[in-house]
């Protein structure tokens, strides 16, 4: 095999090609290395008639270029002449999409074979009633009789270490952590079970035990057994990824099972069709940006693997090692857009995605994918312009592909002149030789252009529409772009934005504009950057083991070293077999560390030989989360080594070399052609010049098209494009300016649009900040937070799509506290509050909230952000008591107060609000881990604190008078389109007042009657009968009731809306004083926002017909125990307080105006919640406890027409005396099933104790004082069916 790093002297040469969806890209050079002897093109992915294999025809092609002879289709290609091929492909992530690959058989520990099915109990979409989570890719799933667990768990106050021990079954695992074997898979048994899954037909199969990144052993064991039956491919996942947490290493597994056999086949036919390879080197890019021969090549490794060739491209080509100006990658396609992000001048990786619902644990680049392509479909709906998400995909393609196809971006830059049809290829068509048409894309936007002139009495133009669209995209592009780069804690305006893909060019500029970027990099090759990325790209062998060792140790550095040198060398070993040289490898060297009792660890790079570690992750924690803890320890999670045998077929030069180079054209070129392009203006004539005539260091001032044959680059009239030999940078001169008046009635819907992404980035982005800042398990794992942006008065604007029970009770406690606090706020103040009489929902929810003002001090606008603290005091740890009875029980009670005040946070406030003054009562305690608390609190008040500055950013691009108006038009929007939605309920069945019922497992009554008045425009929902508050705490504060409605409203619209005030304002809520949905003030109310919400959002749906009882219910789950002292050592130590919430069954969906019903989803939160569960490795690392099932309960839902989905059961054990709870509903009420549809199955909690054996029904909500051994089992409630079931 040749040297894969050196282009051969000999003139071999050397091919690249990406595989896309639509186009495979290739680039070829004889073998001279120089530029004018490289050969590119493109040709269709699938084309049937012509060839079968895209990338063999194209390597055809470049034979018959370089060889000069005609090679016929259908025979071997002798590619003896050949010194490399290298390869991108989409095969891979096609499979996962289109579940089309191969059968496999997923083998895991007893009691969690619904593992993937459950996932993180998470549903996508929050608004879509019919739960559509994706299906595991196996085809069989079996468990083994087999469990370890590690025996130590960081909430251990002080932390002590076990020992391994052998007669105990303790053991060190690969990490270092103590393993204790609880039991060992039996051969025989194991053997019996994958001689019956071979004997099914089935070949491949993936293996993921409990633990395994540490203690492998029972998965080799599998492993060893199923390679003796005769699996061909055997994927366990100790292998696949050594990384902790259970999930994603299973879905990896089954993942690498699903997909490679796939890849394996395909490289067998791509080899099948070439001879004389014997001296070629055939490698393939990988999803972190290295290639790998094909024996290596992995269908895990490879689902980025396109993506990942235009991520390289750009970084060889146009990332400037002088100035060092970070890039963004803009890649965008046919059917999506690619985001990426490259600085310091290495790739970053990341280590967990999710793509076509598969969660991925291996190392891969840091790309997002936006739904929003070329063939992204137009559409007008509810007064707004909608770019994607739908795609018009290939096939039917845009309108202009004369396959009767819809209205397009590309269709959008066609009719605005922004395309060249001349350069455009001539594939369209019967006989596929017709070029664009631009008459069918014509009359679609006349005919579009009509119907939104009627529905909003307007006279706008179909280019007005068309370039509205174009707007609306790049908004649309541009949002996804800012949370990528300020998640990692960089400034998006201090990048460049390099531009690449097939419609990159008609939009970059204006992308840039819209972030605040000067500077756009469009390289020659921009059309095919991802096969040019693969041409230049480097091979590597990377390696990684799973540590626990803590940084500070005195043999820490030299137990890591020699970790080191050990994973060097087994991969220097495999590149010199590949004929690299020691010196044409370079090293790279990890640590994945994080701090002791947080889940949240960073890859940190050894840059130098010094051992800088501590120093490097401080500033990375400090720069990325906002802080960083010097007084914890930090922990090495994982070593690893990236060992790259660099290519060498290019030496880049920095562009600031010929740029300052540059000889001064003075006569601008003459243009090829002219045509007129419309831009905010209006039309322009446009010259178009054609790149490849174009002398470097022509200077072009828009407006202009610079294009060829596989891209067109539009450079608007406020930019100036550079010829430079190999780029084209274009400067942004100035930015365009919003000319409207504020004072004016008439809204601009391109403008609304934008505005609603616009007000909806900035929610978005304060979660991000919250989330990455904060350091409890509830808000930085669990996600149980809500950020919203609010005007002057306290409406809500625009509310991230989080927690649904936050949603409309936010804006309830915002006005309240605008009320509170009137003509009394000034900069530096921010306020928090979590009292039920002021908008709180319960006491754990506390509301940061911070004003914004202008330059003279007037109130702009409310930001705030609302989080779940898992432990604020009271009388039980977690602070969710199943049987307070007074506010005062359920922990701190803040009223409103001001936690930061002169820019200075009251720490001293904060410790008497939530340890001094909670302990004061009868039988309560303080927050039991204050030390979350402030810290989470800090963390809210820097998540307010980004949107504050967004806002600012905001107000200073488009002027506040413009803004407040849109914010009005935004709500008033969603009036609209909320009473819309309610007249077609009301004529679907014939009917405007309906009236439903459910009883609370105590025999509260919830009554409802919602009258819908047409005629005279008022539609209410009136509660009038609902019971009296309880001696309990299920009673709900009347926000929580407004939450629930505004929910099932949004729901009920069943399309992409801005969720704000706007969704309620068209509605009159009647609520009894006094009721269990307005209770008194003081009585408590923990439960009501966990259970009684889900209650009201049940009674809502069943009462408009359409959806069967879910589970109604959190399930909330509870343990901990108090801080104390240690009596062999007098030393404190902190208690702890563990909270979750388990999933259970979504209710049938029926029959309605939204069309046909569904059956409802096994195993997902539902309604009013929306939290993950904590990943089964980590909660055992944490917490004294061992999960003994988590699986779906079988037969739960209620039969029917449309069947409700399966609830689960989670078992847990306990180590360590401790106190539990659970509070719950549906123990006593079923969920009812609708129109003769069966109720499903009530839910059951059990207590089994160790000592005596015995089983106990402890009812929907008690606390227990268990003792090791103990168990709790949790049975959640199936949802409600929908109709009979239908007669055989």
């Amino acid at each position: 095999m040749s040297n894969a790093r050196t282009v051969d002297a000999g003139c071999r040469y050397s091919i690249a090609i990406d595989r896309g969806g639509t186009f495979t890209d290739v680039i070829a050079n004889r073998g001279s290395g120089r530029a004018e002897d490289d050969v590119v093109f493109k040709l269709l992915s699938v084309d049937p008639k012509n060839y079968k294999d895209a990338p063999l025809e194209g390597i055809r092609r470049v034979l018959e270029i370089f060889e000069g002879k005609p090679i016929p289709r259908g025979e071997p290609l002798d590619i003896s002449n050949v010194a490399s091929i290298r390869m991108g492909t989409t095969l891979a992530t096609n499979c996962a999409l289109e579940r089309n690959g191969e059968p496999c058989a997923f083998l895991t520990t007893k009691g969690f074979r619904d593992a993937l099915v459950i996932g993180d109990q998470t549903r996508p979409d929050i608004f879509d009633l019919n739960i559509r989570k994706s299906k595991p890719l196996y085809q069989l799933v079996e468990e083994i009789d087999e469990r370890v667990t590690l025996e130590d768990y960081s909430e251990q106050s002080p932390f002590i270490k076990s020992a391994a021990n052998d007669e105990e079954a303790k053991f060190e695992g690969k990490s270092g952590e103590i393993v204790r074997v609880i039991k060992t898979p039996d051969e025989t048994e194991v053997r019996k079970v994958l001689n019956a899954i071979y004997n099914k037909g089935i070949r491949s199969i993936a293996v993921a035990f409990m633990h395994s990144y540490t203690y492998p052993d029972h998965e080799k064991l599998v492993g060893r057994i199923a390679k003796e039956v005769g699996f061909t491919h055997i994927s366990l996942s100790s292998v696949v990824s050594t990384m902790i947490k259970y999930l994603p290493r299973a879905h990896s597994s089954v993942a690498d099972a699903y997909l490679t056999p796939v890849i394996k086949k395909y490289l067998d036919s791509i080899s099948a069709g070439l001879t004389n390879a014997e001296n070629t080197s055939i490698q393939f890019m990988q999803s972190d940006g290295g290639l790998v021969e094909g024996n290596k090549f992995s269908g895990l490794r490879s689902i980025l693997s396109g993506p990942a060739g235009g991520v390289v491209g750009y970084s060889r080509t146009c990332y400037d090692n002088k100035q060092k100006t970070a890039l963004i990658g803009f890649d965008m396609g046919g059917t999506s857009t690619d985001i990426s992000r490259y600085g310091n001048g290495k790739l970053e990786h990341i280590f967990e995605t999710t793509t076509a619902g598969i969660i991925i644990q291996s190392p891969q680049l840091d790309i997002s994918t936006v739904a929003a392509g070329g063939s992204s479909i137009l559409s007008w709906e509810n007064g707004l312009f909608k770019v994607g998400p739908r795609s018009a995909t290939a096939d039917p393609g845009p309108a202009a592909y004369r396959k009767g196809g819809p209205l397009t971006i590309t269709d959008a830059n066609l009719f605005l002149g922004r395309l060249v049809p001349q350069l455009f290829p001539h594939i369209f068509g019967p006989n596929e030789d017709q070029p664009l048409d631009l008459e069918a894309t014509t009359r679609l936007f006349e005919e579009l252009t009509q119907r939104i002139n009627k529905d909003l009495n307007a006279n706008m133009t179909p280019q007005e529409v068309a370039s509205g669209f174009i707007e609306v995209a790049n908004e649309g592009i541009a949002r996804p772009i800012r949370a990528l780069t300020e998640a990692k804690g960089f400034d998006v305006s201090k990048h460049d934005l390099v531009s690449f893909g097939g419609a990159g060019g008609q939009h970059a500029v204006s992308v840039a504009e819209a972030l605040g970027i000067n500077k756009v990099i469009i390289h020659r090759y921009s059309s095919i950057l991802s096969a040019y990325g693969i041409y230049l790209a480097d091979v590597v062998e990377e390696h990684q083991e799973p540590c626990s060792i803590v940084l500070s140790e005195v043999d820490a550095k030299q137990n890591i070293e020699h970790t080191f040198h050990r994973l060097i060398s087994k991969s220097n070993i495999e590149l010199e077999k590949q004929g690299f040289n020691k010196d044409a490898i370079a090293i790279e060297k990890y640590l994945n560390l994080r701090y002791e009792g947080t889940e949240t660890a960073l890859m940190i790079h050894q840059k130098d030989e010094r051992w800088n570690f501590v120093s490097d992750f401080t500033d990375n924690h400090k720069r990325e989360f906002g802080f960083a803890f010097p007084d914890k320890n930090i922990i090495v999670d994982d070593v690893r080594v990236r060992c790259i045998g660099k290519s060498e077929i290019m030496t880049q030069q920095s562009i600031s070399d010929p740029l300052a180079s540059l000889p001064a054209v003075k006569t601008i070129p003459q243009s090829d052609f002219t045509q007129e392009v419309y831009f905010k203006q209006g039309y322009a004539k446009t010259p178009v010049y054609t790149i490849d005539r174009m002398t470097a260091g022509t200077v072009i001032t828009g407006p202009a098209i610079l294009a060829d044959t596989t891209q067109t680059n539009v450079i608007p009239e406020n930019a100036k494009a550079t010829i430079l030999k190999s780029h084209i940078l274009v400067e942004v001169l100035d930015r365009t300016v919003v000319q409207e008046n504020p004072d004016g009635s008439d809204i601009d819907p391109i403008l609304l649009s934008i505005f609603g992404h616009r007000f909806m980035d900035i929610a978005e982005q304060m979660g991000t900040q919250l989330r990455k800042t904060s350091v409890s398990t509830n808000v930085k794992e669990r996600l149980d937070f809500s950020c919203a942006l609010f005007d002057p008065e306290g409406n809500l604007v625009a509310n991230a799509p989080h927690v649904p029970v936050h949603l409309g009770s936010m804006s309830t406690c915002i006005m309240a506290q605008a009320k509170l606090w009137r003509n009394r706020l000034k900069p530096g103040m921010v306020i928090f509050t979590n009292h039920p009489d002021v908008g709180g929902t319960h006491l754990p929810d506390i509301t940061v909230i911070t004003p914004s003002f202008s330059e003279d001090c007037q109130l702009l606008f409310y930001v705030a952000s609302r989080a779940h603290h898992a432990d604020i005091g009271g009388i039980l740890p977690g602070s969710v008591p199943p049987d307070s009875k007074e506010l005062y029980e359920e922990g701190a009670a803040i009223y409103s107060e001001l936690l930061v005040e002169d820019g200075i946070f009251q720490e001293d406030l904060v410790y008497d609000l939530f340890v001094t003054k909670p302990s004061q009562f009868p039988g309560c305690s303080g927050a039991r881990r204050i030390s979350d608390n402030i810290s989470d609190l800090k963390a809210q008040v820097a998540a307010n604190t980004k949107g504050i500055q967004l806002i600012n950013s905001l107000v200073g691009e488009y002027h506040y008078p413009l803004i407040l108006k849109y914010m009005n038009a935004i709500q008033d929007n969603a009036a609209s389109t909320i009473k819309a939605m309610l007249h077609k309920l009301c004529e679907h069945f014939g009917q405007t007042t309906f009236i439903g019922e459910d009883y609370m497992d105590d025999g509260s009554h919830i009554c409802l009657t919602v009258n819908l008045d047409l005629l005279n425009d008022k539609y209410t929902f009136d509660f009038t009968g609902t019971s009296p508050q309880v001696y309990g705490n299920t009673n709900a504060p009347t926000a929580i009731t407004n939450s629930a409605i505004l929910y099932s409203l949004r729901c009920l619209v069943g399309e992409e809306i801005p969720l704000n005030q706007g969704c309620l304002s068209p509605i009159t809520i009647k609520i009894p004083d006094g009721s269990i949905l307005s209770p008194c003030n003081g009585v408590a109310v923990v439960g009501g926002n966990v259970l009684t919400s889900q209650r009201v959002t049940d009674v809502i749906l069943k009462t408009l017909h359409v959806q069967a009882d879910s589970q109604g219910d959190c399930n909330n789950f509870t343990f901990g125990t108090g801080g104390g002292t240690d009596p062999q050592t007098g030393a404190h130590y902190d208690g702890f307080g563990y909270y979750e919430t388990i999933c259970g069954g979504s209710g049938a969906g029926c029959d309605s105006w939204r069309g046909p019903g569904w059956n409802g989803t096994a195993a997902v939160h539902t309604n009013m919640t929306n939290t993950r569960m904590t990943d089964t490795e980590v909660f055992e690392r944490r917490y004294p406890v061992i999960l003994r099932r988590f699986c779906v309960r079988q037969g739960s839902g209620g039969r029917g027409k449309y069947h409700g989905g399966d609830g689960v059961i989670r078992d847990v054990e306990f180590r360590l005396p401790l106190q539990a709870s659970v509070l719950s509903e549906r123990r006593v009420t079923a969920p009812h099933g609708l129109s003769g549809g069966e109720d499903g199955v009530r839910g059951q909690n059990s207590w089994i104790r160790l000592h005596n054996g015995t089983v106990t029904n402890i009812g929907g909500k008690n606390t227990v004082s268990v003792s090791p051994g103990d168990r709790i089992i949790i049975e959640t409630p199936g949802g409600g069916a929908f109709g009979p079931m239908p007669r055989i």
